[in-house]
């Protein structure tokens, strides 16, 4: 992978989300500021879009993104949030919160997509595939799935019936399976959907 082409006197933010397709739990966004050192350290240390590693992988870059990341933060849209806005609004509000908490602020923010964030007064470039393109937007796609993957994890110990630890929310066949014997409950999306089948346990 070589790093998109943006300035590099500038300080860059790589955003990215994941659960986007999720049937169950929030959709979560990550934002890294890298500087030239690391976004060289993280090539050679395999980054890439999350997508194509294996959760061990993941877990032992995002440690090493974390550690050596500027600044790197999580901004999430809450289940209530994704059923009241929609998936793709609340995609972006996720992806807004997680930009404005970065310090230092970025001064321009490299978005995965063709969807700009409403309302950001930061500089903003929007790029189709950008985990395959800027080593800044995989990392910030690996520390999102692996922040969100701990989170459906934990709430898998709560939910067992959904196979959650496997699916990590998505609508895999045992997961719909589950939906139609046991129902939803309130961290399914019910604006799904498969998810409309009866009223939260």
């Amino acid at each position: 992978m070589t790093e998109y082409q943006t300035p590099t006197s500038i300080l860059i933010a790589g955003v990215d989300e994941v659960g986007r397709g999720a049937l169950f739990g929030p959709v979560v966004a990550a934002a890294v500021i890298l500087s030239e050192d690391s976004i060289a350290q993280l090539t050679s240390a395999g980054v890439k879009d999350s997508k194509k590693l294996t959760p061990g992988v993941r877990f032992r870059l995002a440690t090493e993104i974390k550690a050596i990341a500027i600044d790197c933060k999580i901004g999430w849209a809450s289940v209530k949030e994704i059923d009241r806005l929609n998936i793709l609004q609340a995609t972006l509000l996720a992806m807004k919160r997680a930009i404005i908490r970065l310090n230092p602020e970025p001064e321009l923010c490299l978005i995965d997509g063709n969807q700009k964030i409403p309302k950001l007064l930061i500089p903003q470039q929007t790029i189709i595939k950008g985990d395959s393109t800027s080593i800044a937007i995989a990392a910030a796609s690996i520390v999102a799935k692996v922040w969100r993957d701990e989170l459906i994890t934990r709430l898998a110990k709560k939910y067992p019936e959904y196979d959650l630890k496997q699916n990590k929310g998505y609508g895999t066949a045992k997961h719909r399976q589950a939906i139609q014997e046991y129902g939803i409950t309130y961290q399914h999306r019910q604006s799904f959907r498969c998810c409309q089948l009866s009223l939260p346990l």
